[in-house]
Order: structure tokens, then C-alpha cells, then sequence
């Protein structure tokens, strides 16, 4: 046998599980042992104390036989005399337990047992089926460590302090503080802010703005850290869980095999409690061993065990009753839905979806528990909430000295900040006044807020896929102050709608992907506001140039496009930018100058760099573009320089690196105002002796060509500053070379010399920083030149290198 622990232990679960038990399952369990102590106790009295006790019954004389024989003598005893009168009563006692007792009376305690068994086993099934209890187990692990969470109750608590009535009195102050910074914003026309902020449908963060809402006590690091894993489990746990049903489906088929269980027991118990009784007369057949055919049969246990099922069945009617109460509440409402409705208008988490499934059967178990558990695991269904405590940990990490030691300078000697891969904008940063460039990029929360009007320095920002939201009152301030802005994106999409209404902005880099959807059309918004946008930088894979691009016709000076390897085949929409001074049009897979260029009559410089241009023949009508001073064909395939480049009489600096020339025309060194000439890196053989015609020259570079010689007329350029020659097939250096007195940057390095002329000493500008040349050939020189290059100077050049002299 087994003991009565043993069997209990079916219906015993997880101290943990408790909270999904709701009060039906719990009175369930305590029923389910009382039938268990009821059936274990009528099975060992039935074991101890059951039998049946059996007397013949004898065979009745006929009535007044006696008187009319008169007084007859005693007769002799009949039946079978034996020696076994006491084996023989105890194998009828036997015979006749098995063949007059109804079987129910026998076998009522193991019934009961093994009905109270099953019971036991399908109230509990739903916590050991694997399927179902490893998706319980993680719940109600992940539920016990919310209920605990100190999170929660701080962010229980701001909601508190956040519905005072203090804080309504700020907001209210917040709200007039808005508007009459919305009013005195524009410039000479209050009536034109509300109308500027409502275009093209921008909205702003809904979030208290202005008002300063309680801080909240900051959590210890490892709080904050068990928080944000929380965080991520419970968002884990929703994606899985929601996927199914099949804890619902499994508790609600227990539920009905208990109901069909306890209908079925009532049943047949009700038909065989009226068998149970004290008196049998049993007829086993076996008059052959005793003599006597009928008996008459006592049941001992008969009134116990009758006691003893009516109290059962009384058990079985109330659990029966609380099967179809509990049937009852599963169908009344659907339980795969679970609202949030009530936590959301009690904190101001109003964010907190509402979950289906599982997930809602399991927060409506909980609710029978306690509602408080749902409301504390609300909490990290929220991202309000989630985003609030980022916040607190990321200003806790990133303090105002952290910051300070993150601000470089840039080439430019501005101070920058760059914050990469955070979880959000630290409120530390908005402190930085004197700073001038922030960069913010991977930050998947990035929130401007009403503290950057303290921003007065900052004129540029950064957001490399970075989807800021910008309150109202820190949109004003970047309207009005914010000069340059790069955003750098994977979708058009992403670009925020309030860029768009930057009025005062003067520079807009846009890099990602502005094609929408199948690339049918370009998803730029109306640029119409941007009244004074100068320059326009656009990287994607354009087709065509954007036509609203129109819309900053009068006032836009500068147009970069890079195209990363995309052909660009519509550029009409060019024609229409008149005022155009600077255009660049980048790895366009171009194989021609486009000819809308030409009706840029404002054009200053014109940079067409990593095209497929081959051919440039229409170079003859840049004649018609005056102002044109820059023209830039590097890294191209161009194979000749057409004679008609004599007629850009403009031109100032011209590249033509990385081509595939092979001769320089004489009409190029026509171009008298030729300050900077760039050939490097194409296949040249001859210098043309023309080149001393160039008496502006500056800068001439031709390093990585075929140049065997350097003609004496090129040193006859007194400008020269730079001249590149190195890796080409040069064996000697002009002597003239010393008449380049301004020189400050020479190469040689990678040709066939064997000496350096002495000369250079009287190059007084030229320092070895400055002058590329292998060693030995350096060594070369005599010891009084070398000493004359190698004086120290703070003197600093246009072309970067930074000549040495005496100091003096």
C-alpha cells in the first residue's frame, strides 16, 4: 500500500504556482483530500473490520402436521456430519461476501480512490504538462521578480506624484510659458507660428514639455540593471506566449473532464447507494458441501460505508457545483483578451497594450490572486516606463564631467561632442552651452527637449540613424538657431517631418535611401520652408534629381550629389536653379557632361568626379558660362582633352586625375588664369613646352604618368608653389629649378634620378617636410643646401605642409 502523503503529493504544486490558483482550484484541492482521507479510511475498515457473517436457513414443517400424526420424536439432524463445522461456516462467510453483497459495497473505497486520484491529477495537470509548465515556470519567475522590482515602485510612485495637484497648477504655467514662446518667436508676424506647426501634418512629443515633473530617487546601478533585463525578458516572454493558446485550451478541457467526471460518478452512485444494507439472504449453490441451500447474511460495515458514501456524494455535488461555476467563468467572457484599461487611467503609463492568448489567461489567473500583480507587471509592458528608467540610468552614467571629457575639437576648432550607440540624449548634455556641433548617432531614443534653448553656441547637428523626436518648445529654438544639419538614414521615411521647417537652416547633408517605395518616386517632402538653405548635399540612389528641389531655387548655392554607383538619367529639374554656384555630381554613372548644366549661367565650380565620362566635346559650351573657375573630370575615363577647351577662358583650377590621357593639347596652356592644373595619374609621356605660358600657375601635379622630361619653359612659372612630379620615368632635374622662389612643395619621389640639382638651395621657401624625395638623393646635396632646407619655420602654407626656416 501507499501512504496517504504519498497519494497528497499528486495534488501538490509549486509553492510559487500558488498565485495562478484561484480560490475555486484551492477549495477543489482541499475537497480533493478530504475524498482522498474518506476513501483511504472506508478502504482499510473494509481491510481490518469487512465481513460477512452467514446462518443456514432452515426448511419450514408444514403447518398442523404435528396434531393430526399427534407428538412425533425429535428428528434426527439432517445434512452431511463432518469434522470442518467451523471451515464450513467460514467458506460460506465467503462465498457469500463475493456472491449476495452488490459489487458497489465492496469495491466502493477503491473507487473513490481512484476517482479522487484522477480528480487530483486533472486539477493539476496544466502545471506538469512540459509543453505548458515551462511557459508557467518563466511567468511566474518573471511576474515575482516585477512584483519585487524596486522599479516599480518608484515608477509607481511618480505617477503619484505626477497626478498631484501641484503638478497640474505647473503644467498649466508650462502651457502659457509655450504659447507666448510659440508667439514672440516669429519675426514680425505672430500670427504665423500655429500655421507653421501644424503643416505637413508634424506632430511633436505629447509629453510634459516645459514643466519639471519630480525626480525620481536614482536606483542603485545593479537595480537599474535587473530593471532593463526585465525589461527584455518580459518582451521576450510577451512575443512568445502570444503565439498561442494552448495553456487556456489545456486548463479549460481539465475543467470539463472534472465536470464529465463528476456528472458520471453522481450518476451511478446515486443508483447503487439504496443496495448498500445490513441484511443478504445469499444462495451460493453449495448444499452439496453443506447440506442447506439458503443463508442468512449479515454486513458488518453496511451503516458505515453507506455513512460513508452519502458524505462522498455530498463531496462530489459541491465539487461539481465548483466545476460548472468554473466552466462558467471561462466561457462567461472571452479570457484571450486582457486589458489594461484601468492600470492605464490610474498611471500615467498610458502606453501599456493590451495582450491576448496565454498571456491574457495567465494575467486573469493572477487577478483572482491579487490584482496588484498585474497592475506592478504593467509596468514593464510599458515603454514610457521602459524609456523613463533609460533615462534616469543614462543621466546617472553620463554626468555633466564625463561629458566635458568627451568634447574634442575639430579641424576646424570647433568643439563637437559625438555620442554613439546610447539609449538615449543624457539631459547633461543640454548643460554643454559653449558647445557647437553634437552628433548623436545609433541612439534609437533620442529626445530633444526644452533644455537646448540653452544651447546658444550650437549651430550644427548630427543624426546618423538616430529618429529624434523634438519637443515644441526645443523646435522653436532649432528653427530659429540651427544653421547646418546632416542626417544620415536607411528609409525616407525616417527623416523627421519637422526638418522640413527649419527656416533659418543654411546646410542640409541627407544620406540613406530617398527612393520610396519600387523607386517610382523620390520621398523628399516640400522644401518650400527652408527659406535659407544654401547648400543641399543629397547621398543616395537617385534616378532622377528630386523636382521639389525647385523649390530652393532662389537662394540655393551649392548641390552635392552622390549617387554611390546609381545612374542618374533625368536632370532637367537643374535647368531650373539659376542661382546655382556650386554643383557636384558624384558616382552618377555618367557618360556625358549633362547639358543642363549649361544654362547655369551662375555656375562657379562643377565637379563631375567617379563617372563613366569618356568623351568631353561639349567642354565648348562652358564658353557661355562666365563665372565658371573649377572644373573637376577626375577619376573618369576621359581619353583626349578637345581643342576647344581654349574657349573656357574662365577657368582657374582644373582636374583631370585618374583618366586615361595620354597627351596634353597645347590650347590648354591658353588658359591664362590657370592657377591649379591636376593630370596626375594618367598615362602623359610629353610636358608640352606651352606650359610656361601659365604664369598663374600655382599647383601643377603629374605624379604617376610616362613623363621622361621636365621642360625647362614649366620653371618659367614664377608662382609655383606645389609641383608634383614623382613616378614617372624623369632622369634629371632642370637647374632652373632655383628660380622657383616660392616653392614650398616639391615631389620627386619614384623617377629615374641620380642627383638633385644644387639649385634647390635657392628655393628659400622649400623645407624637407615639404620636399618628397628618396633619402639617398637627399644625402646628395651639398652640405650647405641641406642645412638651408633643413631650418625650422612655423611658417604654414596653403597646401598644408609647413615649411621649416630659422624661426627668426
Amino acid at each position: 500500500m501507499f501512504t496517504l502523503t504519498e497519494v497528497a503529493s499528486l495534488n501538490d504544486i509549486q509553492p510559487t504556482y500558488r498565485i495562478l490558483k484561484p480560490w475555486w482550484d484551492v477549495f477543489m484541492d482541499y475537497l480533493g483530500i478530504v475524498m482522498l482521507m474518506l476513501a483511504i479510511f472506508s478502504g482499510t475498515m473494509q481491510l481490518t473490520k469487512d465481513q460477512v457473517v452467514c446462518l443456514p436457513i432452515l426448511e419450514q414443517t408444514p403447518e398442523g402436521a404435528g396434531g393430526f400424526l399427534g407428538p412425533q420424536p425429535p428428528e434426527t439432524p439432517t445434512g452431511v456430519r463432518t469434522k470442518l463445522d467451523f471451515q464450513q461456516y467460514v467458506f460460506v462467510n465467503q462465498m457469500c461476501y463475493h456472491v449476495a453483497l452488490p459489487w458497489y459495497s465492496k469495491y466502493f473505497p477503491y473507487l473513490a480512490l481512484i476517482h479522487t486520484i484522477v480528480l487530483m491529477v486533472s486539477s493539476n495537470f496544466w502545471f506538469k504538462y512540459p509543453k505548458t509548465s515551462s511557459k508557467i515556470e518563466h511567468f511566474v519567475s518573471i511576474l515575482g521578480k516585477c512584483f519585487e522590482s524596486p522599479w516599480t515602485t518608484k515608477a509607481l510612485s511618480e505617477t503619484a506624484c505626477e497626478d498631484s495637484e501641484e503638478n497640474k497648477l505647473r503644467l498649466a504655467g508650462a502651457s502659457s510659458l509655450l504659447k507666448h514662446l510659440s508667439t514672440s518667436s516669429e519675426e514680425g508676424s505672430p500670427n504665423q507660428s500655429a500655421p507653421m506647426l501644424t503643416k505637413s501634418g508634424v506632430t511633436f512629443s505629447a509629453e510634459k514639455l516645459v514643466s519639471e515633473v519630480p525626480a525620481m530617487t536614482i536606483l542603485d546601478k545593479k537595480d537599474g540593471e535587473q530593471a532593463k533585463a526585465l525589461f527584455e525578458k518580459v518582451r521576450k516572454f510577451r512575443a512568445h506566449v502570444e503565439d498561442s493558446d494552448l495553456i487556456y485550451r489545456l486548463y479549460a478541457i481539465q475543467t470539463v473532464i472534472k465536470t464529465v467526471k463528476f456528472i458520471l460518478i453522481l450518476c451511478y452512485t446515486m443508483t447503487f447507494v439504496a443496495s448498500i444494507d445490513f441484511d443478504h439472504v445469499c444462495e451460493p449453490e453449495i448444499k452439496h458441501l453443506t447440506g442447506y441451500s439458503k443463508f442468512h447474511c449479515t454486513h458488518n460495515m453496511a451503516f458505515m460505508i453507506k455513512k460513508l458514501l452519502v458524505s462522498y456524494i455530498a463531496l462530489i455535488c459541491v465539487y461539481g457545483v465548483i466545476c460548472i461555476y468554473t466552466l462558467f467563468w471561462l466561457f462567461r467572457r472571452p479570457l484571450k483578451e486582457y486589458s489594461f484599461e484601468k492600470v492605464r487611467e490610474e498611471s500615467s503609463f498610458s502606453d501599456i497594450p493590451d495582450v491576448k492568448n496565454d498571456f491574457a489567461f495567465l494575467l486573469h489567473m493572477v487577478d483572482q490572486y491579487d490584482q496588484l500583480y498585474s497592475k506592478r507587471f504593467g509596468v514593464f509592458l510599458s515603454e514610457v516606463s521602459e524609456n523613463k528608467l533609460r533615462e534616469i540610468s543614462l543621466n546617472h552614467e553620463w554626468t555633466f564631467e564625463k561629458l566635458r571629457q568627451h568634447v574634442t575639437r575639430n579641424l576646424q576648432e570647433k568643439l563637437e561632442l559625438h555620442l554613439f550607440m546610447l539609449s538615449g540624449v543624457p539631459d547633461a548634455v543640454f548643460d554643454l552651452t559653449d558647445l557647437e556641433i553634437l552628433k548623436l548617432e545609433l541612439i534609437p531614443e533620442a529626445r530633444i527637449t526644452a533644455k537646448i534653448s540653452q544651447m546658444i553656441n550650437l549651430q550644427e547637428l548630427h543624426f546618423y540613424h538616430c529618429p529624434a523626436k523634438v519637443e515644441q518648445t526645443a523646435f522653436i529654438f532649432l528653427r530659429d538657431h540651427l544653421r547646418c544639419l546632416h542626417v544620415k538614414f536607411t528609409d525616407v521615411a525616417e527623416i523627421p517631418s519637422w526638418v522640413y521647417l527649419l527656416k533659418n537652416l543654411r546646410e542640409l547633408y541627407l544620406v540613406g535611401n530617398l527612393n520610396s517605395e519600387n523607386n517610382k518616386m523620390i520621398g523628399l517632402e516640400s522644401l518650400r520652408d527652408l527659406r535659407h538653405l544654401n547648400i543641399l548635399h543629397l547621398k543616395s540612389n537617385l534616378t532622377k534629381i528630386p523636382t521639389n528641389i525647385t523649390d530652393l531655387s532662389p537662394h540655393l548655392i551649392k548641390l552635392v550629389i552622390h549617387n554611390d554607383g546609381t545612374k542618374l538619367l533625368v536632370l532637367n529639374s537643374l535647368k531650373k536653379i539659376m542661382n546655382l554656384a556650386e554643383l557636384e555630381l558624384l558616382n552618377c554613372e555618367l557618360e556625358r557632361i549633362p547639358h543642363a548644366i549649361f544654362s547655369l549661367n551662375n555656375l562657379q565650380e562643377l565637379d563631375l568626379k567617379s563617372n563613366n565620362i569618356r568623351t568631353i566635346e561639349e567642354i565648348i559650351s562652358f564658353q557661355h558660362l562666365k563665372r565658371l573657375s573649377c572644373l573637376k573630370l577626375w577619376h573618369n575615363k576621359i581619353i583626349t582633352i578637345p581643342l576647344s577647351i581654349s574657349h573656357v577662358k574662365s577657368l582657374e583650377s582644373l582636374f583631370l586625375s585618374h583618366n586615361k590621357l595620354e597627351s596634353l593639347p597645347s590650347s590648354l596652356f591658353t588658359l591664362l588664369k590657370l592657377r591649379y592644373l591636376d593630370v596626375s595619374h594618367n598615362s602623359i609621356v610629353v610636358i608640352p613646352p606651352e606650359a610656361g605660358f601659365l604664369q598663374n600657375l600655382q599647383h601643377f601635379a603629374i605624379t604617376g604618368n610616362k613623363v621622361e622630361v621636365v621642360p625647362k619653359q614649366l620653371l618659367k612659372c614664377n608662382k609655383l608653389r606645389t609641383l608634383c612630379l614623382g613616378h614617372n620615368c624623369i632622369s634629371s632635374i632642370p637647374e632652373k629649378i632655383g628660380q622657383l622662389s616660392q616653392l614650398t612643395h616639391l615631389e620627386l619621389k619614384g623617377n629615374c634620378l641620380d642627383r638633385l640639382p644644387a639649385q634647390l638651395g635657392q628655393c628659400c621657401l622649400l623645407r624637407r617636410g615639404c620636399l618628397i624625395v628618396e633619402d639617398h638623393l637627399f644625402d646628395s646635396l651639398p652640405m650647405e643646401v641641406k642645412e638651408s632646407i633643413n631650418q625650422e619655420s612655423s611658417v604654414s602654407f596653403p597646401n598644408g605642409c609647413k615649411c621649416l626656416s630659422d624661426g627668426r
